[in-house]
């Protein structure tokens, strides 16, 4: 018969408030800072009539608001469990991801489509300086907002927070390409606008697969082998246990869940049993500090391994 011990420590349920909020906060920025630079690129638009520029307005757009579905899944993802959900709600934060990697597919297809129609019905833009300008302002807000989102995505693990930085750097890199584009009809080449166009669409397809990849990861419960490699080493090693039996863990939203079947020495006392279970998952929620909720069981050495 194995030992089971489970573990919510205070601590950890306020760390986890504090990583929700610091999502939520970088959120709010973010979208403001967005809304501005697409707000001024909307402008120029306007006045040049520049397809690479009207596809990375676009983008930014809706760069913009994919920051509401996160600010959602953040702010719920703050619940208790209820008895009808009683893992909490921190796969909404997954499923906000989806929304985001939607968002960057119909960026890349409205791209693609107004860069053909372009090609097919050339209309150069006007005003270069203003385009040129424009482009350097939407890489600099969203190099910005990017640097941000990646930077708190990582410090509380958030995969969706981490895609949504990324279509915003993919956002500032073609801005980038943006002023390439103007430059190259300044010097005679009316076509280079929507074949910019054409190229902001290739990259944000690019962005695409890796947000896409590291969100639906999540979904299906990948996680870095490293912690894996880690939680193993921390449990092994305690006093008492002679093997780890299975190790499970996943993200859910931005908290890790552990579980863990341990071997401990056949000739313990229950309660003996019971103070390794406990000892093992609180050295793993010191060892990975993103761990929310850690399921040890311990089973005597020469008990089989249960089917599961």
């Amino acid at each position: 018969m194995g030992v089971g011990h489970s573990h919510n420590h205070s601590d950890r349920v306020d760390d986890a408030l504090r990583d929700s909020a610091a999502g939520i906060r970088a959120v709010k920025i973010s979208l403001v800072v967005l809304g501005v630079t697409a707000l001024a690129q909307v402008a120029i638009v306007v006045l040049s009539g520049s397809v690479a520029l009207f596809a990375d307005t676009v983008h930014n757009f809706s760069d913009a608001l994919t920051a509401v579905p996160l600010w959602i899944a953040f702010a719920m993802s703050r619940r208790a469990a209820t008895r009808r959900y009683t893992y909490g709600f921190g796969r909404v934060e997954d499923m906000a991801g989806l929304f985001v990697v939607t968002a960057i597919a119909i960026s890349a297809l409205v791209a693609a489509v107004e860069a053909v129609r372009r090609l097919i019905d050339p209309v150069p833009p006007s005003h270069l300086s203003l385009v040129i300008a424009a482009g350097i302002v939407g890489f600099i807000g969203n190099e910005v907002v990017a640097v941000y989102r990646i930077r708190v995505g990582r410090q509380i693990g958030s995969a969706a927070l981490r895609a949504d930085g990324m279509h915003a750097r993919a956002d500032g890199l073609t801005s980038l390409a943006v002023v390439a584009g103007a430059v190259g009809v300044g010097l005679g080449f009316p076509i280079a606008d929507p074949i910019v166009g054409l190229l902001i669409a290739g990259a944000i397809g690019i962005v695409l697969i890796v947000a896409a990849r590291d969100v639906f990861g999540r979904l299906l419960d990948r996680i870095d082998p490293e912690l894996v490699d880690v939680a193993h080493t921390v449990l092994s090693g305690r006093p008492g246990v002679r093997g780890v039996r299975r190790l499970r863990m996943r993200w859910v939203g931005h908290r890790l869940e552990a579980d863990a079947e341990l071997d401990v020495d056949a000739s313990m006392t229950l309660s003996d049993a019971h103070a390794v279970a406990h000892d093992a998952e609180h050295e793993l929620t010191h060892a990975i500090p993103k761990i929310g909720s850690v399921v040890v069981h311990a089973y005597p050495a020469h008990e089989p391994l249960l089917s599961s």
